[in-house]
């Protein structure tokens, strides 16, 4: 089959990437696989497929070639995805990465766009069940996946102190409330005062960093280790090396490193996100709760303190880690598709 993929940035982030898995997997199953994007569009993940880079810096229906599906995903790539499918040029299919009427203002633009078409996939049962509310489609669920990169290389054993990490993205901008960046800080600060012996991780990407005058600002408290992977494997390494992965997110349609961190053996203490609904189970899989509750430092704690606790929680997220395989998602888009066809 013939896929048109608009793209507007695989920059490093959970969507990017898995629009670049789903690409890269359509294309090594022997499927014919465009990617259209604008000329300043950042191409940070390995790509298999063929890239259409226009010399435009917005998308044109012209650029599109004819496929059999067109597969837009934010929901800037949607009004220019139907145009080219009223065009003749394939069926219009969306793929969305996140709820974007939830966290980004412009509401009158986002919400309507989950009215374009029927055809719409899903990352997460809880994604599923927003838009079956908000607009009445039945979106089909096209679950996200982990590298085999990411995997249990027993390196914490080593480590000369007890090592929690969580991912601190750049806060300007506006577009990262959900994060609930602010608490996770606090959180660690105070988990730093009352355990001092543990250390802490902040892991972003370097870029956001050098452009962030507030995470600069974090650091700069001198409680935490900054830490700027570049690579997969580095980012493997890092999660290997920690025992307690922390994630404060309160919405995400789906959420990739508490999972890549389960696949890397650390324990895991997070709110409820909606979209780590899946694999995230309190007292099973991991330490959960929801944000009112204010939970996390007492989480964080009883991990730190329980060995036991920790281990079993580390065991059981990275038994359910397993599932989650970025073969299984191509798998499942392509039954879809098939389904639709």
């Amino acid at each position: 089959m013939r896929f048109v993929f608009p793209i507007l940035t695989l920059c490093k982030g959970g969507a990017q990437r898995m629009l670049a898995e789903i690409t890269n997997g359509l294309s090594d199953r022997g499927h014919e696989v465009t990617i259209v994007m604008p000329r300043h569009g950042d191409v940070e993940y390995p790509i298999r497929s063929r890239l259409h880079r226009t010399d435009k810096t917005v998308l044109m229906e012209s650029d599109f070639p004819y496929a059999d599906f067109i597969i837009s995903n934010f929901f800037t790539t949607v009004p220019i995805a139907q145009e080219a499918s009223l065009a003749g040029k394939g069926r219009h299919v969306r793929l969305s990465l996140c709820y974007e009427p939830i966290f980004l203002s412009d509401q009158h633009i986002t919400f309507p766009s989950y009215n374009v078409t029927k055809d719409i996939f899903v990352l997460s049962e809880y994604q599923k069940e927003l838009i079956a509310i908000n607009h009445g489609i039945q979106a089909k669920i096209i679950p996200v996946g982990v590298s085999d990169l990411f995997h249990n290389k027993n390196l914490r054993q080593s480590n000369a102190a007890l090592t929690i990490s969580a991912v601190l993205r750049r806060p300007e901008g506006g577009h990262s409330w959900q994060r609930n960046q602010d608490e996770l800080v606090e959180t660690l600060t105070n988990i730093k005062a009352g355990y001092p012996y543990v250390q802490v991780n902040c892991i972003v990407p370097a870029n956001e960093y050098r452009l962030s005058a507030q995470l600069k600002k974090i650091m700069k408290l001198g409680l935490f280790n900054l830490q700027c992977p570049t690579t997969d494997e580095q980012l493997s390494d890092l999660y290997n090396r920690t025992d307690i992965f922390v994630s404060s997110s309160i919405h995400e349609s789906a959420l990739l490193p508490p999972l890549e961190a389960m696949k890397c053996g650390a324990a895991v203490a997070a709110y409820y996100a909606g979209g780590n609904k899946g694999y995230c189970r309190h007292e099973d899989t991991a330490l959960t709760s929801f944000a009112y509750e204010r939970n996390l430092y007492d989480h964080i704690a009883r991990l730190i303190l329980d060995k036991d606790l920790r281990e079993r929680i580390a065991f059981a997220g990275h038994a359910e880690s397993l599932k989650w395989t970025w073969d299984r998602s191509v798998n499942r888009f392509l039954e879809e598709i098939e389904q639709l066809s």
